[in-house]
């Protein structure tokens, strides 16, 4: 009796709907998404390739058993060092693929279960350094104003502070997206391609006004911030800025030096800071774009540690003993299609 040989389904045609398709045109999802799961497939075919001799142009979806990509996973951390963190984004990535294609192919609805099935990782909830005042002022106070390129460097720094903007979003913020006018305020472009305002210090409107001047008409397409090569600033200048600005700031505020300063900590310092001035916690969730309430609420919880460690400095202190309880499609070479992305 004559037996058939199984139908398998290539990936490259999925990968390349997956991503063009899926990703861009119906989910929207933001370019740094798009990238993360673009290097997750890549990842992945490179370790096919190299510990299972798998070529890319000819993987089938079948090949990508759940035990197949734990092997992956494993791979991930133990071989390229990877954190638990990383691990879990490029997970996520396969799930996203493996939901896509369930969709598509109703008799791979099994396999894409079971690859949904892999859990993600606990990882312990990231220290969120912050600044204090006196260091948020050395910060802003490190670029040399008098030159033209202090003066951008300030404005960016007292940006960020102002309106606790992610480093992608300061890099892409246009002068179209402020009003500088009578109500100041910055539109922003958040993950998931999120619109959000956010109001302006009447200083941060005076620097970008000096920033802008020589710009402002017939440009509101144009960047805010630039490089120095007159090019717009990228979300890796940005984080170069604040590093830089911080070094310097450090030699007058050695508190600084123990702290590790990028554009997301002056987002949590804009957020503490929101919460000592007495800012509700739903509006500092509007103004920093958060979608659960609970990654806001993490803030909150840091200004309780805050206060109760400033309360135990000044307490009275008891030499009496106490006793406390315990707390109780069609393109075959996939890795050329990806790499073109």
């Amino acid at each position: 009796m004559k037996t058939t040989t199984p139908h398998k389904h290539p990936i490259g045609p999925v990968v390349r709907r997956f991503l063009l398709e899926e990703i861009v045109a119906d989910r929207n999802l933001s370019l740094n998404t798009q990238h993360s799961y673009r290097d997750a497939i890549l990842l992945l075919f490179a370790y096919l390739a190299k510990h299972h001799a798998l070529d890319p142009r000819r993987v089938s979806v079948e090949d990508l058993s759940p035990e197949m990509l734990r092997s992956f996973l494993v791979h991930l951390e133990k071989e390229r060092g990877n954190s638990v963190a990383t691990r879990n984004q490029r997970l996520a990535a396969l799930h996203s693929l493996f939901g896509f294609i369930s969709r598509q192919v109703p008799e791979l609805v099994e396999q894409a279960t079971q690859v949904h099935a892999i859990p993600l990782r606990k990882t312990a909830a990231p220290t969120m350094a912050y600044l204090e005042m006196d260091e948020i002022d050395g910060l802003l106070n490190a670029p040399d104003r008098h030159r033209r390129q202090g003066g951008r460097d300030y404005a960016l720094l007292l940006f960020l502070y102002n309106t606790g903007a992610r480093a992608s979003e300061v890099a892409t913020v246009t002068i179209g997206d402020l009003d500088l006018q009578e109500h100041p305020s910055a539109r922003r472009h958040g993950k998931g391609r999120k619109i959000r305002m956010c109001p302006l210090w009447s200083q941060t409107v005076k620097a970008l006004r000096t920033l802008i001047a020589a710009r402002i008409e017939g440009a509101k397409d144009a960047p805010v911030f630039l490089n120095i090569r007159g090019e717009p600033i990228t979300r890796y200048g940005v984080h170069s800025l604040v590093v830089r600005s911080a070094a310097k700031a450090a030699r007058g505020v050695p508190s600084m030096k123990t702290k590790r300063i990028t554009p997301h900590s002056i987002r949590h310092t804009t957020a503490v800071h929101l919460l000592r001035a007495g800012v509700d916690i739903n509006t500092i969730r509007a103004w920093l774009g958060h979608v659960s309430l609970e990654t806001t609420n993490r803030y909150a919880q840091i200004d309780l540690e805050s206060k109760a460690a400033a309360l135990k400095s000044c307490a009275i202190q008891d030499d009496a003993p106490h006793e406390y309880p315990a707390p109780t499609w069609h393109n075959n070479d996939i890795m050329a299609f990806l790499n073109a992305l």
